[in-house]
């Protein structure tokens, strides 16, 4: 394959990847989930490092359920509330970024 191809496939998908960290972060702080999670520490919820390392890269379908619909007894007895403010595409953009916290 040729070589200026490839650099800009690989320059192509690493701007595809920052815009999608930086609309998860946005997300993350406009839609109040850092009212009860932390990138890297336990708030009220786990912390997202913790969430992407449970669910890896194929998690982010799960990880936008529980967004949409909330979740009970995962990770303690405090259950996550379904996230009214927030749309199909926009829990999949913040699951997407979530899993990318390792």
């Amino acid at each position: 394959m040729n070589k200026a191809l490839v650099a800009l496939l690989l320059g192509g998908m690493l701007v595809q990847t920052t815009a999608l960290a930086s609309s998860g972060e946005e997300l993350f702080k406009a839609k109040a989930c850092v009212a009860c999670h932390a990138v890297d520490k336990k708030l009220v919820g786990p912390a997202f490092h913790e969430v992407a390392a449970k669910y890896g890269a194929d998690g982010t379908a799960h990880i936008s359920h529980s967004i949409l619909t909330g979740s009970k007894d995962v990770w303690g007895p405090i259950p996550m509330p379904a996230n009214r403010t927030v749309s199909e595409e926009e829990a999949k953009t913040l699951a997407e970024w979530i899993v990318t916290l390792k």
